[in-house]
């Protein structure tokens, strides 16, 4: 069940990125948002086969997805509902799958 957070993020970002593109053009928001949705992916699919390394992907994918929307967020006072939420959800995945990799040490 643990890999089913991961697979949200995944469909949010990709999903994201996209309309971001869509939108206004962006080419950045759709690399960022399809490969931070493909990190998501990988690592809810090594979650679900039981392998090796699928929650540390999901941290690592929570850090670099925080790292980019957490400022953004900061930066508009927190006023802009896109940014301000991924921030959100980011945190708590990755407090989630930092949780998960404790419990599994």
């Amino acid at each position: 069940m643990s890999h089913h957070p991961s697979l949200t993020m995944a469909a949010l970002c990709s999903v994201g990125g996209i309309a971001g593109f869509v939108r206004t053009r962006s080419v950045p928001s759709l690399v960022a948002g399809v490969a931070i949705g493909s990190l998501y992916g990988v690592a809810g699919y090594l979650i679900k086969e039981n392998k090796d390394y699928g929650h540390e992907t999901a941290v690592a994918a929570s850090a670099l997805l925080a790292c980019g929307m957490l400022p953004r967020a900061i930066k508009s006072g927190f006023k802009k509902p896109v940014p301000a939420a991924m921030a959100v959800l980011s945190i708590t995945a990755g407090t989630y799958y930092v949780k998960k990799v404790i419990e599994y040490s």
